[in-house]
């Protein structure tokens, strides 16, 4: 090492050189810039006070390809027990609907032409007739995800007037998304009536005046209030609505389409419910409960969604082809009846713990190595911010090794191939099974195998 750091640093020409082995995902030329940035980046490093050497510098750029060489959004095994893991990209879509979006995305379809006619439209019939039947919405609009759908709404529908809401429902949801700062960012001004914890139907109608624009009720997905609490049902706002004259809106966040009671869960309160028991308009999550790609839906009265739709925010949020082609296909599970044998979501649910403790005893079987394995039980939740506080029991493979700490372990997974993510209990590794598809045991056994014998 000089008293000169930066004499250690290699040339451009040198750092190509040394990383030309490892390059076989990139051209020359774009070699080249990749070693010019790097050094870039080493000097600013060492005017800082880094001190580095050349074997570091260029370990460091071979590091940094390799890492750019692979692909960030490759598919992981998720055995976290976080069903709707938001960091890992919420819902994977069913089989079939991945090959629908994906037959989408490398061809031409008709996304706004009639093939009878060879006119202009038709881009969200599919999905409008199939949520009509699935949840008696009487049209429905698809946006890239539910924060859209509800500042859109908003927007279409309230800019230059007010919307009632409960002063326990003027929440943040997540990621800053913040009800009264939607609002505003609305062109709406937001009307709070009741207590943080108690709101009657009478709050909200004495609120209204002419220039009330909607009722809005919104769905504490990520949290509960217990206790002394008591809130309006829909059915009571539905009959101030109709008296009033002003629409009910409900920002349902998850999206559910069935009863998630049936699974010993609470029961969240699906689309067709509501509209059934008088809201006007619902929006909802395409990739939460309801299982499907990311998207937001507006679902309800047809002359209301019609208006939406034309507003100039509509185009600026609307979803792609490939979104459509997958969320028509999630649907079309419904529709057929077969959504508990087929999206992912609702398999992982429902499976019973049965299959899961067979499936951990037959993965215990394969593994050999330095690591303490045991089979354990474990509390899957839901996650994305649907049925906060409720867990699924579970069961999970447990590890410990005794050549390295279990962060290293948990470390090697996530970065083997393919990518395992678990969490880390008590300084041991749980990887919950009810969140590791079926299909999927095999990839994982394998993993596991290498991770425990490196």
């Amino acid at each position: 090492m000089t008293d000169n750091p930066f004499r250690e640093l290699p040339s451009v020409t040198d750092l190509s050189r040394a990383l030309w082995e490892i390059s076989s995902e990139v051209s020359p030329r774009t070699l080249t810039t990749f070693a010019q940035q790097h050094l870039a980046d080493v000097r600013r490093d060492v005017e800082r006070g880094a001190i580095l050497s050349r074997e570091e510098i260029v370990q460091r750029a071979t590091m940094a390809l390799r890492d750019m060489s692979r692909p960030r959004l490759e598919p992981i095994i998720n055995a976290t027990g976080v069903i709707i893991h938001t960091n890992l990209g919420r819902a994977p879509v069913s089989h079939a609907a991945a090959v629908a979006m994906s037959a989408a995305a490398s061809g031409f379809v008709s996304l706004e032409l009639e093939p009878d006619t060879n006119r202009r439209g038709g881009r969200m019939r599919e999905i409008s007739t199939l949520m009509r039947l699935l949840t008696g919405a009487e049209s429905t609009l698809v946006v890239n995800n539910n924060a859209a759908a509800v500042l859109l709404m908003l927007t279409a529908l309230a800019s230059g007037k007010s919307v009632v809401v409960s002063r326990g429902e003027a929440v943040e949801i997540g990621g800053g998304f913040r009800i009264p700062d939607v609002m505003t960012q609305s062109g709406s001004s937001l009307v709070e009536v009741g207590t943080t914890n108690r709101t009657y139907a009478r709050d909200y109608e004495a609120a209204i005046t002419e220039e009330t624009a909607g009722l809005l009720k919104v769905h504490a997905s990520n949290f509960t209030i217990e206790g002394f609490t008591a809130s309006a049902s829909i059915e009571e706002l539905a009959e101030v609505c109709r008296r009033r004259g002003v629409p009910l809106l409900e920002d349902l966040g998850s999206g559910a389409l069935v009863d998630t009671s049936r699974f010993g869960l609470m029961k969240e309160p699906t689309i067709g419910e509501r509209i059934a028991s008088g809201a006007d308009l619902i929006t909802a999550s395409g990739d939460k409960l309801l299982g499907g790609p990311q998207a937001g839906l507006i679902a309800g009265r047809a002359d209301l969604v019609e208006r939406i739709s034309k507003h100039p925010l509509a185009r600026a949020v609307r979803a792609d082809k490939t979104c459509l082609a997958g969320l028509a296909a999630t649907l079309r599970h419904y529709a057929a009846g077969n959504e508990l044998e087929q999206i992912p979501v609702l398999r992982m649910i429902s499976t019973p713990i049965s299959d899961l403790t067979d499936r951990a005893g037959n993965l215990r079987s394969t593994l050999h190595g330095s690591s303490d394995i045991e089979i354990t039980p474990a509390q899957s939740t839901i996650g994305g911010g649907s049925l906060p506080g409720q867990t699924l029991a579970s069961v999970a493979i447990s590890l410990s090794s005794t050549a390295e700490s279990v962060d290293m372990l948990a470390r090697r997974l996530r970065m083997g191939n393919p990518r395992i993510f678990g969490r880390i209990e008590h300084e041991r590794l749980i990887l919950d099974l009810r969140t590791v598809l079926p299909e999927d045991d095999v990839l994982l056994a394998q993993a596991l195998s290498e991770a425990i014998n490196a």
